[in-house]
């Protein structure tokens, strides 16, 4: 039996057809994952299935109903999580709750629901205090509320650590009936590899359907076997590292935390973080969401202030001299932190501007860094309306244009595909070799192998420090995420 048959199905924006003639069957009481390259459709696809986009061509069932004639009909039946689901950040997890399920007309029995996402300690926390697991566990708790026949999930896990991962995983598959479908569209290729039915959407088509252990029996093999799908990838010589233009540092120790702490009030949000890296390091700073990672690049960057301690960015004291020091570094934020309403191309003048560029290299550089990032034909489009994987392109593009001796990438690959994220380490490999420094964080724990040390992050404080094999012996384990996993818990313990 089919929750979803569609047929046929065109839509296009202007010119630009982004699903193009596609037939899609998608069974009752089933996963199915939907993966994509940035762009291939994903969005455009569940967006058009619940009927907030109507298609320019064909035929949608889904439930019994027509979306473009039916659409309140069908959305008692559905739960839709969007890539930025709509809490209100500045209510109270309970007062979530409590309004969707207004808005939902179901009961205000949330007790099974707090306790199994662990969020019932933190009921009268407003959500926007809230962790970025945490917020995506009170997303999901919203959706789910109502049991709907349909759930739509686009991209629930983007930016969350493998433990909260995991238990999204897990919320999801313990709190819906057998009866129920979820489409859920996803970057990670391992998450993928573990639902009933795996798509492949490739501009705007599907190039494979079926069940993922059929295409490859372990995740990496799965991952691979996609790319291979999608076209391969040939990892070219970066041509960022190749015309990356400056002077390699004197000094051999190019970032240094000493004693960094942040408290507000009793709470320590970072205590006691020291860690120095060498020139031309990869240094990952892994953790699990609300850890204080993203403090703790805040506070090296003199974006926040420190409670004690200090750090220094080529040597230079970030407190006493926040701009000089400042000037020797590229930050991308975990969050799209550029210019909504200006265009990419407008986004990366400013900041070619702003970084010193002179007007003479200017469009050349800026010309250069929209062809190395695949961004010539979204270069007139406001950055808002870039799919989430295009707005960490143009981000990270904007970190590096003036081509700093050291890089701080929180998150650079959240919520980008497979090739891109391929394409983006790269670069960073490619400039490390260079003499560029990189602190990084990522939740792929795949990635964690590109770095050359990593710190360990949790409440806080560093729990451990090494290089990936290190700490992959330190915990028995034989991947990257079991040994996150496993550490983490073993902190736990200790405390």
């Amino acid at each position: 039996m089919q929750t979803v048959t569609i047929n046929n199905l065109t839509k296009k924006f202007g010119s630009t057809v982004a699903i193009d003639n596609l037939s899609l069957n998608i069974k009752k009481g089933k996963i199915t994952g939907l993966i994509g390259a940035d762009g291939a459709g994903k969005t455009t696809l569940l967006r058009t299935i619940i009927g907030l986009l109507l298609p320019s061509e064909g035929e949608i069932d889904v439930l019994g109903f027509n979306p473009e004639t039916q659409k309140n009909e069908l959305n008692l039946h559905i739960g839709y999580m969007p890539q930025k689901f709509g809490l209100y950040e500045d209510l109270t997890v309970i007062e979530n709750l409590n309004l969707y399920a207004d808005l939902k007309q179901v009961p205000h029995d949330f007790e099974k629901m707090l306790e199994f996402t662990s969020l019932a300690p933190f009921q009268d926390r407003l959500a926007g205090a809230l962790s970025g697991g945490m917020k995506q566990k009170l997303g999901l708790a919203c959706t789910l509320l109502g049991n709907p026949e349909f759930l739509l999930l686009d991209e629930p896990s983007v930016g969350v650590d493998p433990i909260s991962r995991r238990d999204l995983m897990k919320m999801v598959r313990n709190m819906i009936s057998p009866e129920t479908t979820v489409l859920w569209s996803t970057a990670y290729l391992d998450e993928a590899h573990s639902f009933d039915t795996a798509v492949v959407l490739d501009k705007g088509k599907v190039i494979y359907e079926g069940k993922p252990h059929d295409l490859a029996h372990t995740p990496q093999e799965f991952e691979n076997k996609v790319i291979d799908l999608m076209g391969g990838y040939n990892k070219e010589e970066s041509l960022i590292a190749k015309n990356y233009d400056y002077k390699a540092p004197d000094v051999e120790l190019t970032v240094e935390a000493d004693n960094l702490e942040k408290r507000y009030g009793s709470f320590y949000a970072v205590k006691n973080n020291t860690f120095k890296i060498k020139k031309g390091e990869i240094f990952g700073l892994l953790g699990p969401n609300g850890a204080g990672k993203s403090t703790s690049f805040k506070m090296m960057c003199g974006l926040a202030k420190p409670t004690s301690g200090t750090a220094r960015i080529m040597g230079i004291d970030i407190i006493k001299h926040p701009a000089k020091a400042r000037s020797n570094l590229g930050y991308m934020a975990q969050k799209f932190s550029l210019y909504g309403s200006l265009t990419v191309r407008q986004n990366l003048d400013f900041f070619a501007l702003v970084y010193g560029i002179s007007i003479l290299k200017r469009k050349a550089k800026v010309d250069e860094i929209i062809e190395v990032f695949g961004l010539k034909e979204y270069e007139k489009c406001p950055a808002e309306e870039l799919p989430l994987g295009l707005k960490q392109r143009l981000s990270m593009a904007a970190a590096l244009i003036h081509n700093p001796p050291v890089l701080f990438l929180d998150e650079p690959t959240s919520g980008v595909d497979v090739l891109t994220r391929r394409d983006f380490w790269n670069h960073i490999t490619s400039l490390a070799k260079k003499g560029v420094t990189i602190l990084v964080t990522t939740h792929f724990m795949d990635e964690a192998e590109f770095c050359d040390r990593i710190s360990l992050f949790y409440k806080g404080q560093t729990v451990a420090i090494g290089t990936p094999e290190e700490l992959k012996q330190k915990a028995g384990a034989n991947d990257m995420e079991t040994a996150f996993i496993n550490l983490i818990k073993e902190s736990e313990v200790d405390k």
